[in-house]
């Protein structure tokens, strides 16, 4: 019976990890750029008792990953939006060092630096901040991302890619902090950058929505059958102390 209580314990934690999961992905369906967190959980085998043969089948806490679906592309005209075609990403310099990120609604500051909404350089592919002439007016931009102003080859935006199946971290919003070094693009056709566009959050509200409310009433359900459990386990420590 305790063991009973013990898979429904890790039956609980997982469901609680996918409720954060699924609540910060409804938190973030209108940011730019955003993509999806899910979680793989694995079985986990475990023996109990003196029976070799006898054992239990637990959940796994579960493991974060990236939905890396491309969200809708939203014109706006504006020459300084820019969306990305493919699996890539571009790359902002930060306090906390490179972060990559899908949101491309970028300005131009007074000095002619290319920034993020949160005022963080831009960087070309080889990790440089891209800086473009002030006074030249809006800049061109081809799928390769390369950038002309006045025809002419003032920079070029650098587009990246990386295994975030190795680990990541969140960095404001729809950026993202990879384990392993992100890597520029070099030569695919697959990959280019669109101009005037901006990528929406590839959540799926309804989607979502309706996880959340089957993960609400899984755990109601899990809880329920933890107090039937704990009282039953009462129940039959009170009858077999009346008995002696």
């Amino acid at each position: 019976m305790q063991s009973g209580l013990y898979v429904a314990i890790s039956s609980q934690i997982a469901l609680e990890k996918r409720l954060t999961t699924i609540s910060d992905n409804i938190a973030n369906m209108n940011t730019a750029g955003f993509r999806s967190t899910e979680v793989k959980f694995d079985e986990i085998m475990s023996r109990t008792g003196n029976d070799l043969n006898a054992k239990i089948s637990f959940v796994s806490q579960g493991n974060d990953y990236l939905n890396t679906q491309t969200g809708q592309f939203n014109q706006t005209g504006n020459p300084l939006d820019f969306a990305i075609r493919g699996d890539a990403w571009f790359a902002i310099q930060t306090p906390a060092g490179q972060v990559l990120t899908r949101d491309g609604r970028f300005t131009m500051s007074q000095n002619g630096e290319l920034l993020s909404t949160r005022g963080y350089p831009v960087l070309d592919a080889g990790g440089s901040p891209i800086q473009l002439d002030p006074t030249a007016g809006a800049p061109n931009v081809g799928a390769d991302g390369r950038i002309t102003q006045n025809g002419r080859v003032v920079g070029s935006l650098g587009l990246f890619t990386a295994d975030v199946t190795q680990g990541y971290l969140r960095y404001d919003n729809s950026g993202v902090i990879p384990s392993g070094a992100a890597q520029p693009v070099v030569d695919d056709a697959e990959v280019g950058v669109v101009q005037g566009y901006v990528e929406q959050s590839n959540v799926n509200a309804i989607g979502e929505m309706t996880q959340l409310i089957q993960v609400n009433r899984a755990f109601e359900g899990v809880s329920s059958l933890m107090r039937d459990s704990e009282s039953s386990f009462g129940e039959a420590i009170k009858t077999l102390g009346g008995s002696r």
